[in-house]
């Protein structure tokens, strides 16, 4: 006759957490059957039945049981002292690998490596990788970045981020810019199809057939996007595309215009047509600050889905392409949700400014524009 056993009497809280641990997937194995222990103990189970359910052996059973019972969910998780893979390195050494990494660099080169490291501690690669997994250290990666060093920084942040997150009442937002040098690059050779086991390829060389440049305005509440090419990005261009939004937005409602400090955008010519059209308004973004351009996402979305991947014998292929994206980005426009407040922006600038004035004092300082020769 199997021992009978009273019922393990459990929480509701703790009965639906013992429930998406043995669910769900990162969780270990060995902490999945614990689990699985406990609530079979909690819908009076009998040990034999159990062990055998779980393919497991009655002490083991009855050991995560009574640990539950005395410990509560934590002892699930918790390995005995004594039990589990004994470490190849200590603290020391680990340590020292870290602080390579992070001091240090091989000779010669820029960076450390798996193998150069393991070579330089006389540990295995895979001892190397473990490590800097586990401190999330990732010498081979670096992302660019740069730090405004314009001295209305705060003004002009705010104003921008308000404009995204509380857009003034029976008014539009645009965020208007313009990529240039767009080049019409020919491959060499067709690229092959993708299909199983194989992605696309394409040839590394390429021909070049000319450039155009793309002024585009991005409706920050709906998303859509009015775009036109022309050949340069002079102020007399801009000028058209002015023009272009004023027809595409009829009426008398204010278009509020998010720009950079591009010469063009702040051309006389520029200036004396927008005093003639008050309906516009110019919020400029800080120096060096093409994150707070909405635009330059969708731009991303731009060169990432139809430019990138394609090849165009000539300026007016490379246009159409443009256009065709454009058709079918309007057709289901998706808006780009600023979300960062003005706070967290600062904060986090305020931490980078903080580490390189440690690397190099004064670098962060607003630049002070030389005093013109009387």
């Amino acid at each position: 006759m199997p021992r009978s056993v009273d019922s393990l009497h459990l929480e509701e809280s703790d009965e639906k957490q013992l429930k998406q641990w043995a669910s769900a997937f990162g969780t270990p194995q060995q902490v999945a059957l614990r689990c699985r222990v406990v609530l079979s103990a909690a819908e009076g189970v009998s040990v034999d039945e159990m062990a055998a359910r779980l393919e497991t052996n009655r002490k083991t059973v009855m050991l995560w049981r009574k640990r539950f019972e005395k410990d509560g969910l934590e002892a699930l998780w918790e390995v005995a002292a004594g039990r589990g893979r004994k470490p190849t390195y200590g603290a020391e050494k680990i340590q020292s690998i870290i602080d390579a990494t992070l001091q240090t660099k091989p000779k010669g080169m820029t960076h450390w490596s798996c193998r150069l490291m393991a070579e330089a501690q006389q540990v295995s690669k895979s001892t190397v990788s473990n490590i800097w997994r586990s401190h999330n250290l990732k010498p081979h990666r670096v992302k660019k970045f740069k730090l405004s060093r314009d001295a209305r920084f705060l003004e002009k942040l705010t104003d921008v981020v308000g404009l995204y997150l509380n857009p003034p009442q029976q008014a539009i937002v645009l965020s208007v810019d313009e990529k240039s040098q767009i080049q019409a690059l020919d491959r060499t050779q067709p690229g092959l199809p993708i299909k199983k086991g194989r992605c696309g390829t394409m040839t590394h060389d390429y021909k070049r057939n000319g450039t155009t440049t793309l002024f585009a305005a991005l409706e920050v509440l709906s998303g859509r996007v009015v775009g036109q090419c022309h050949e340069r990005h002079r102020h007399q261009e801009f000028l058209r595309f002015l023009r272009r939004l004023d027809r595409e937005f009829p009426g008398k409602t204010p278009l509020h215009l998010v720009l950079d400090h591009y010469g063009t955008h702040k051309h006389a010519h520029v200036r004396t047509w927008l005093q003639r059209h008050p309906r516009f308004a110019c919020h400029f973004v800080p120096t060096s600050s093409s994150w707070l351009h909405l635009v330059e996402r969708w731009f991303g979305e731009l060169t990432s889905k139809r430019i990138r991947r394609d090849s165009f014998g000539s300026v007016p292929e490379l246009k159409q392409a443009i256009d065709e994206f454009l058709a079918a980005w309007n057709e289901k426009p998706k808006p780009f949700v600023w979300t960062a407040t003005v706070d967290s922006i600062v904060a986090k600038l305020a931490r980078c400014r903080q580490t390189l004035e440690k690397i190099d004092p004064g670098c962060t300082l607003p630049r002070r524009r030389k005093a013109k020769n009387k």
